[in-house]
């Protein structure tokens, strides 16, 4: 059975484009539905895939950064991109002949694309060699999101204490359950939301996630070690304390 997997933020949608692919493609099994770029990116890697339809705009990693990985951590996974408005990327795409589906999804348009998946899969075809430096410019050129500010300070709390925490000085954040702790040179606090929360109003070209769990400020990597089983041990300027790196972000790591 051919497999697949839905990387998409918004509820509805998410569960609108399942519906569709349910009735476009009854053959179709769906291993895993995400609701950000990390989580695709870990489902990705884990269930190799036939097909991954991806989100262009997700907090934190986008669609074009997961698709960019996935050539290495799954390299016969075709990519179907989602997108509500990006024209800029949709001419680009119509260049490269990449496939995409424009939101809300046109079920003919639907039928078309899973026409030429299914041709793809079963001429045993990998990604489009044309994909990755398409990838590498689009990703370089993304406009922020309409509305996107990002943060400049937050608000923690360190036992009694409330702190307001510049986030040029943070190097990184861990999920703590709930919450998130914020680490800096000079300590840790607590932040009452959770890591999920912060990809929305983190700048993308300052912070990256390195695991499901963990979002690091790249200005404070001293450098990052790959071992045998592909994951990867990161090491931070002003702390003693080492970052774990999962196999599929070391990929987006070398795609940057």
């Amino acid at each position: 059975m051919t497999r697949a997997v839905i990387a998409e933020d918004e509820a509805l949608l998410r569960e609108q484009l399942t519906d569709a692919l349910a009735r476009a493609w009854p053959g179709l099994e769906i291993v895993a539905v995400c609701e950000d770029g990390a989580s695709a990116l870990e489902a990705i890697a884990e269930h190799q895939p036939d097909v991954a339809f991806l989100d262009i705009r997700m907090p934190g990693l986008t669609g074009l950064e997961v698709a960019s990985a996935t050539l290495e951590t799954s390299p016969n996974t075709q990519i179907v991109f989602v997108t509500a408005y990006d024209q800029y990327a949709i001419d680009a795409f119509e260049a490269g002949a990449v496939d995409y589906l424009l939101k809300p999804v046109a079920g003919d348009r639907l039928e078309r694309t899973v026409q030429r998946v299914q041709a793809r899969i079963e001429a045993g075809a990998g990604a489009d060699a044309s994909l990755a430096p398409l990838l590498a410019k689009l990703v370089a050129t993304l406009p922020k999101a309409a509305g996107g500010e990002t943060a400049k300070w937050l608000t923690a709390s360190s036992g009694n204490t409330t702190k307001l925490i510049l986030v040029d000085d943070v190097l990184y954040f861990r999920a703590d359950n709930k919450y998130t702790v914020v680490v800096t040179a000079k300590g840790e606090a607590v932040l009452r939301k959770p890591i999920r929360d912060l990809l929305a109003v983190l700048d993308p070209g300052t912070f990256k996630q390195v695991h499901r769990s963990t979002i690091v400020n790249l200005r404070a990597i001293d450098s990052i070690v790959r071992d045998e089983t592909g994951k990867g041990t990161l090491k931070l300027r002003d702390r003693t304390e080492t970052l774990t790196v999962s196999q599929p972000f070391m990929a987006l790591f070398r795609s940057q």
